[in-house]
């Protein structure tokens, strides 16, 4: 069986690294790296930076070492983990469980070692973000703070909604449990995704393998949820100030955006948080590099480029930590909010106390027919004021034919930054356009659509792109959002997430609307089967409702003009 995949192994530990074996309570021995720093003694104590990460704390991937380097040289001890079952950590490999009580277990050592002062914050991206909220979750006293970046405590999670919808579950999610937790190595391979039924080439793989992921069988083909917090959910301990970074790129995204929306739903934590959000996806290429079609400065595949991001990547989580670690300047001197406005002036940052900006307003825009047709070749208006009658629009969701995704890498949307306007072409795409602006336009908050909408089938899936189309007839990406939807009829608001972004002079807003986004997002059969299982498909028609009372409409979060 010709299965290609590749192994990674642990990289040589840093030779500026004090290696230890860091025994659990159950007398697991987790690898951990320690930088001290130049020039100071072990018997020196200090604050410390923890990060427990899955992806190797030698490795290139993460860049530890070089991180480690940074963060010492402002003076931080720092301590960097394999955790439980990965790379050179003894124990169980299994996604998101045993993270609560290693972290605790991890903490309680740090605070013993004669380089540290009982003072710790943590930091990292992703899965190392989500182990950050898992030592909060263990009630560690020491934990001061946490700088936790593109993350969530529900990772990973396929979030059921109390509206009755759910996400949409990533084409990646059986995929990383599949060769990232199968034990201590990853592999690297990726699944053809022409295979049907989808779920096949896994299993070709894990003969190839001669092994299986114990979290891939727990998931799949019914998810058994296990449970994440044994001490009880992060929200509901001691509140610590926490600087979250958000990309308006990332993928993960919507997981990040839960938490802050819900933390600033609890005044103990609400008056603790603080946001930095940056025009990067969730592999931190930025969107004034992008497309990185110079190898040079791509900064994975070339470590001088990695370190060329360190700045912009840690000092603001050093300033954060500089305060709240080692108490030198005041919380005040923190911007509670920094917000990059895409193709807003370079590099520019605003500044506000809370997010939406002070003096956000909303603006509807209403889904309407244009001479009674809304597809690719003649699309539908976003228009300001109501249809003056009701009709209806509608597309067709042919498994057989999905619409694609646009980016080859989801997690690294920057790195080749795709355009859209491809996309408006497809009959299987239903394209509302609005009128130029005539003057600069700033999105800045939530964006989401209220609709009303059938489907010919069991069930669907819903995805909503915003584009800024571009007097030329480019289109770039906005905002997004999808759900699945169980009920063949229902209203509902799905939201697009968040932006901070200038639509300018001349540009005009485009939204898409589909049923299909392949395979970023785990394909609907169009049956009642278990898309990963289905071996065929049916076609579905989507319908939705035009003006009246349930008519569909584009809701945007639009910053005040600038003084």
């Amino acid at each position: 069986m010709n299965v290609p995949f590749e192994t990674v192994t642990p990289a040589p530990v840093d030779p500026t690294a004090l290696p230890f074996r860091v025994r659990m309570r159950d007398g697991v021995r987790l690898a951990t790296d320690v930088y001290l720093p130049e020039g100071e003694s072990v018997d020196e104590p200090g604050a410390t930076i923890l990060v427990r990460l899955p992806y190797d704390k030698s490795g290139t991937y993460a860049s530890m070492p070089l991180i480690a380097r940074y963060l010492t040289g402002r003076g931080y001890r720092v301590a960097v983990q394999d955790v439980r079952g990965k790379f050179r950590s003894e124990g169980e490999t299994l996604l998101f469980v045993n993270e609560v009580h290693d972290g605790y277990d991890t903490l309680e050592w740090i605070t013993h070692q004669p380089w540290s002062d009982g003072i710790v914050g943590m930091w990292g991206d992703s899965y190392y973000g989500y182990t950050q909220w898992a030592a909060v979750a263990s009630g560690h006293r020491a934990l001061r703070a946490i700088a936790p970046r593109v993350t969530g405590t529900e990772l990973g999670q396929v979030v059921d909604n109390p509206d009755g919808t759910r996400d949409v579950e990533m084409g990646i999610h059986l995929g990383y449990m599949a060769t990232h937790y199968v034990g201590p190595d990853t592999y690297e391979w990726e699944p053809n995704p022409g295979h049907r039924p989808l779920i096949a080439p896994f299993e070709e793989f894990f003969r190839a393998l001669g092994r299986r992921s114990p979290s891939f069988d727990v998931a799949f083909p019914d998810e058994v949820r296990l449970r994440r917090w044994p001490e009880g959910h992060p929200f509901d301990h001691r509140a610590v100030p926490v600087l979250h970074t958000v990309g308006w790129y990332d993928n993960c995204a919507p997981w990040h955006w839960r938490d802050i929306e819900e933390l600033a739903r609890r005044p103990d934590w609400a008056n603790q948080q603080y946001l930095l959000v940056d025009a990067i996806d969730h592999e931190n290429y930025h969107l004034s590099g992008a497309p990185y079609d110079d190898e040079s400065r791509d900064h994975s595949l070339g470590q001088e480029a990695f370190r060329a991001l360190l700045p912009g990547y840690l000092d603001p989580a050093l300033d954060f930590f500089d305060v709240f670690l080692r108490r030198q300047g005041s919380p005040a001197d923190l911007p509670r909010v920094r917000w990059h406005l895409v193709h807003g002036e370079e590099d520019e940052f605003r500044r506000d106390t809370v997010w939406p900006p002070t003096g956000s307003h909303v603006v509807n825009l209403h889904l309407a027919p244009d001479a009674g047709r809304a597809d690719g070749d003649h699309p539908g208006l976003l228009s300001p004021t109501p249809p003056e009658s009701l009709s209806a629009a509608s597309w067709t969701h042919d498994p057989s034919d999905p619409v694609p995704s646009a980016a080859p890498n989801a997690f690294a949307y920057l790195q080749t930054n795709p355009r859209l306007h491809e996309w408006s072409k497809r009959g299987d795409v239903l394209v509302f356009d609005a009128e130029p602006t005539p003057a600069p336009l700033d999105l800045a908050g939530p964006i989401s659509l209220d609709i009303a909408l059938t489907t010919t089938g069991p069930s669907t899936d819903l995805f909503a792109k915003l584009l800024d189309v571009h007097p030329d007839g480019d289109a770039e990406l906005v905002a997004h959002g999808r759900v699945h939807i169980d009920n063949p009829v229902m209203r509902l608001t799905l939201s697009l997430g968040h932006a901070g972004y200038r639509l300018r002079t001349g540009h005009r807003l485009r939204l898409h609307l589909h049923s299909s986004d392949f395979p970023e997002f785990v394909l609907h059969p169009g049956t009642d089967e278990n898309p990963w299982l289905a071996t065929h498909g049916e076609r579905t028609i989507q319908r939705i409702r035009l003006g009246g009372a349930d008519g569909a409409q584009l809701v945007l979060t639009v910053a005040p003009p600038e003084r």
